[in-house]
């Protein structure tokens, strides 16, 4: 006989519940298979409100019972205790039953339903029901080992079930069992992974005992509101809609543990690009293949085989900045068949729910799912459209006390002087002289030159002159061509010390962009950096650059001007064309070009967003608002 066929009529399936992967299992069980019966581990007071629930589904909901309140003996009484403590616990606890689609003890009455077969609630009505969870292994696991095998690996470790009230009811569910089987000739019996065990020991000793029902209120079904859906649902709601989307559509949904978490990084991407535009950052495929690799790796640290969303926001976090963990989190966390807010849905918190009369209850739930673990992730959320309108209002800007911040600085002029690096690189590749070796390697060998002179059997090496000067001017065009009416500011900023460039660029208007108080955020459209700083007057005022047409030629004909040095560093996206060319003639110049695709676009893409502060005290809270894309 198989470890879980407690008798030739009794089937037992433990499943851990809110798990999707159990209610893919459930699902395979009872097609698989053909039974008269179904039994649940839920008080018959439930019966009613819980099938009707069942019917509205995807649309997810409780069943809540109103505790009995419980009095304590005038002999428990001491004088610590306060007098009105009894009617402060009064009406205060409720034990819900969770309709949602991932639920296993669900899934099956839904297919029970359909299949118009007998269903039975065994469990005792409990006035006080005590709830216990635990900590389970990944339910990912069941896919591979299916039902018997998973549940048998578990029996050495799975804790004794709890003296009193939970055993009570394991054997009033047995006593319950042995009445069907006098009806019915196959019986399904769902139970919890825990209380598996102590089902079959009880029914193996022949000793039924049935408990007494207490008496209970009659319980309710409240509908939830969208913001209850985390707290409530088994999976991530997002991947929950998912097994509801694929029951629709007759879709495969044997994986969506691991698939749908795919699909949902996918729409927080779309998302995330939709929402914050060009601030956004590159997201490639590439991009995510690292990003779930990691998350894998953590999941494995935790001995999971499936991340959880803590895990997901901390990677997105990491690779990704603040704002697409937040765009995840919010992609997450929804559940795409919730009705809108209105009126008369009850809210649900970690240990509470609010319904529709104001009343709050703490609740415990009828089928406990695996011990969740609360852990922070500080996230910077953007301000609303009221905040940004109060803030304009309030701070008013002074064009004379403007100023950056400075981590920005540090990493701006870190990737100039890399893209000086280059360019020097570059230069020094041009100048290289070949000859043909005699007793020095010098500089290296040239393998172009030895290749093509291979018949002869002489070895070439090469020769680089000794730099010459340096590179003062380093103009970078982010976006070329550029629209005037997407760069309105444009303004020339003086070094504040010796390790600062002075800076000329273009950019979006910082204005219409506020993160905080006094808190401006634009974007780069291109910028020309002169080192060591010298004192200039404002390019963008300046008649003697009246004669270019475009922001680019301006910039350009500026760095020409005020460089020392032969050659100017261009960086962009494409080679200078001849009116470039023409221009760099006209001060004597010549450009070393570098192309953008030569660094890390998601690096150039974060360089281009620059914060602007109105006035240095504002630098003493920035770090407070300033978050990155």
């Amino acid at each position: 006989m198989s470890l879980l066929q407690l008798s030739p009529k009794v089937t037992l399936l433990p499943v851990i519940h809110g798990s999707g992967d159990f209610a893919i299992e459930v699902r395979r069980v009872m097609l698989s298979r053909s039974f008269d019966a179904l039994a649940v581990p839920l008080p018959h007071s439930f019966k009613q409100q819980v099938e009707a629930a069942i019917e509205k589904l995807p649309e997810i909901s409780v069943v809540l019972s109103r505790e009995t309140p419980t009095w304590k003996p005038a002999t428990e009484w001491s004088p610590d205790q306060p007098e009105d403590e009894p009617e402060s616990r009064a009406g205060k606890f409720c034990s819900y039953v969770p309709i949602e689609p991932c639920q296993p003890v669900i899934a099956a009455l839904r297919i029970a339903l359909q299949e118009r077969k007998p269903r039975f609630y065994l469990d005792q009505e409990t006035a006080d029901f005590k709830s216990y969870a635990s900590v389970y292994p990944d339910p990912y696991a069941v896919k591979q080992l299916h039902t018997e095998p998973f549940a048998a690996a578990l029996l050495p470790i799975l804790p004794d079930l709890p003296e009193g009230q939970p055993r009570e009811r394991v054997q009033t569910m047995v006593a319950r069992l042995r009445r069907l089987e006098e009806n019915f000739d196959s019986i399904l019996f769902i139970c919890s992974l825990l209380e598996w065990p102590y089902i079959r020991e009880v029914y193996r000793e022949q000793t039924d005992v049935e408990h007494e029902d207490d008496y209970v209120e009659e319980p309710e079904r409240y509908r939830l509101s969208p913001k209850s859906g985390y707290f409530m649902l088994g999976e991530m709601p997002y991947v929950t809609g998912l097994y509801e989307q694929r029951r629709v559509e007759l879709d495969d949904d044997e994986n969506l543990s691991v698939d749908g978490v795919k699909e949902m990084l996918i729409t927080a991407r779309d998302r995330y690009r939709d929402r914050w535009k060009k601030h956004a950052r590159k997201i490639t495929p590439k991009h995510l293949k690292t990003y779930l690799q990691y998350v894998r790796n953590l999941s494995l640290v935790e001995r999971r085989l499936t991340p959880d969303l803590y895990t997901l926001i901390v990677a997105a976090q990491q690779m990704f900045g603040d704002q697409f963990a937040l765009q995840l989190l919010e992609t997450a966390t929804e559940y795409q068949y919730s009705p809108p807010e209105q009126a008369g849905q009850a809210e649900m918190g970690e240990l509470a729910i609010r319904l529709p009369d104001e009343n709050t209850y703490f609740v415990k739930s009828r089928l406990p799912g695996p011990h969740r673990e609360w852990r922070p992730c500080e996230l910077k959320p953007e301000p609303d459209d009221k905040k940004k309108q109060q803030w304009e209002k309030e701070m008013r800007w002074n064009p004379y006390s403007q100023c950056s911040w400075p981590p920005e600085d540090v990493l701006i002029e870190r990737f100039r002087a890399r893209v000086v690096d280059a360019a020097l690189s570059l230069l020094n590749e041009d100048l290289a002289l070949t000859e043909k070796f005699t007793s020095s390697l010098k500089d290296g060998l040239d393998l172009r030159e030895t290749i093509r002179h291979w018949h002869t059997g002489d070895l070439y090496v090469k020769t680089y002159p000794p730099n010459r000067g340096s590179l003062d001017s380093v103009v970078m065009l982010f976006d070329s061509p550029a629209d005037p009416r997407d760069y309105p500011w444009r303004t020339t900023w003086h070094a504040e010390h010796n390790e600062e460039s002075t800076l000329c660029f273009y950019a979006s208007s910082f204005e219409k962009d506020l993160i905080g108080p006094g808190i401006g955020r634009a974007r780069y459209g291109g910028a020309w950096f002169l080192y060591p700083p010298v004192p200039i007057n404002d390019i963008w005022r300046d008649p003697r650059f009246d004669f270019t047409e475009t922001l680019e030629e301006r910039l350009l004909a500026a760095a020409c001007y005020y460089s020392n040095e032969k050659h100017v560093v261009l960086l962009s996206s494409g080679a200078p064309g001849a009116a470039y060319r023409r221009l760099a003639k006209h001060y004597g110049k010549k450009w070393l070009h570098l192309p953008l695709s030569k660094f890390s676009q998601s690096m150039v893409e974060a360089l281009r967003t620059v914060h602007v502060l109105n006035g240095k005290h504002i630098r003493s809270y920035a770090a407070d608002f300033i978050r990155k894309a």
